[in-house]
């Protein structure tokens, strides 16, 4: 028995049943949404958005605390970022959760203005100079669509039972594009065309599904007319007047339906790339008086967070290598292009203003480049 039982990580080794690093990340993102810190680069990392008062206890035993935030977040702050796109905030030792939660979530900025001085570790000084582990917590974060603001600690021993991930390799893995398999397919008529097909694709990373829509029968061999459309739960389901995207939705499968052949990719990535619950955030902060970009570098996000490679990969696997894209964002023709898939035409797509988000499109006009 002995013998079975110390034989048995070299069997599992054989057998393929060690996770990869990428089925380690994505076990990784569960813990920090459950409040469980991570090991990443021999630092202990917790996200401060589901850090509980005795684990903040728990992470001051074991060192120095830092929280490291983005340079977007930190400009907000007017705290120095030393380390180019992050900075390491040096935590008082009486500061609480409700402290650190101040400092990473921007809502509260106009009503407590005043969270410093906020000091910030130097590459030179204590701080030391490898940021490896904290760049690779918050883009844990960021993936798991939580805030960008990690509690890091430096680790001098092992703990059993956590999640552990190298730091350069995880930041590598967590910029790669991912693969995606096939799922299902069926028959799906439609209000807007009644001969369509739903397709489910996996990514391998264990990130949310993705769908194509397909309506007709589009040859291969020609440019398809295509959509990318990012999810967008308020404006797609509950018809949202702040931004134009269900009117996008409709308005481009009815084109489809009218000329008899295209395909719809629906990207869950809600909020450009930030979750539901950050996009919310964000619509407070426009609530204040601030425009969708200043939201979200308030909240330490870039003004984009999606990746779009996803809607080539998408389209190949579907046997597609031209398009006439619907869009007005000038960024999805040039990722297309990048990435293998001709970009024939682009396509206008500009319905759905009203009063409620004529600002909104006109920021997204002038900041993001938009042809409105």
């Amino acid at each position: 028995m002995l013998r079975i039982v110390s034989d048995f990580p070299a069997k599992a080794r054989r057998m393929s049943l060690v996770p990869t690093l990428s089925e380690t990340i994505s076990r990784a993102r569960t813990d920090l949404r459950m409040g469980l810190p991570v090991v990443i680069g021999g630092h202990l990392a917790a996200a401060v958005e589901t850090l509980t008062p005795a684990r903040l206890a728990d992470l001051r035993a074991m060192g120095r605390v830092v929280l490291a935030i983005t340079d977007r977040r930190a400009e907000t702050l007017k705290a120095r970022a030393y380390d180019g796109d992050l900075a390491r905030v040096r935590v008082p030792e009486d500061a609480d959760t409700a402290w650190l939660r101040a400092v990473a979530d921007p809502s509260g900025d106009l009503m407590t203005p005043m969270k410093g001085p906020l000091f910030t570790d130097r590459p030179d000084e204590g701080g030391g100079g490898d940021v490896a582990p904290h760049r690779a917590a918050i883009a844990l974060a960021k993936s798991a669509q939580l805030l960008p603001a990690v509690a890091v600690v430096a680790l001098g021993a092992s703990l059993p039972g956590l999640t552990v991930l190298p730091a350069g390799p995880t930041l590598a893995q967590l910029a790669a594009e991912t693969a995606l398999a096939p799922v299902a397919a069926a028959r799906l008529p439609l209000a807007a065309a009644e001969r369509s097909q739903l397709h489910i694709l996996r990514p391998a990373d264990g990130g949310a599904e993705h769908y194509a829509v397909e309506i007709g029968s589009p040859p291969r061999d020609q440019p398809v007319l295509a959509r990318l459309h990012s999810a967008c739960f308020t404006g797609d389901v509950l018809g949202s007047l702040k931004c134009d995207c269900g009117p996008q939705l409709a308005a481009a499968l009815d084109a489809m339906g009218q000329a008899g052949a295209g395909v719809l990719l629906y990207l869950n990535q809600e909020g450009r790339g930030i979750g539901l619950a950050n996009k919310m955030r964000a619509y407070g902060l426009q609530n204040q008086g601030f425009d969708t970009v200043e939201a979200n570098h308030r909240l330490g996000f870039e003004d984009d967070e999606r990746d779009f490679r996803l809607g080539a990969a998408m389209l190949r696997r579907m046997g597609f290598s031209a398009v006439r894209l619907m869009t007005n964002n000038p960024r999805k023709v040039a990722m297309m292009q990048a990435h293998g898939i001709e970009v024939a035409e682009r396509v206008p797509l500009a319905v759905g203003r009203n009063r409620w988000n004529d600002a909104y499109l006109s920021v997204k006009a002038a900041k993001s480049g938009h042809l409105l």
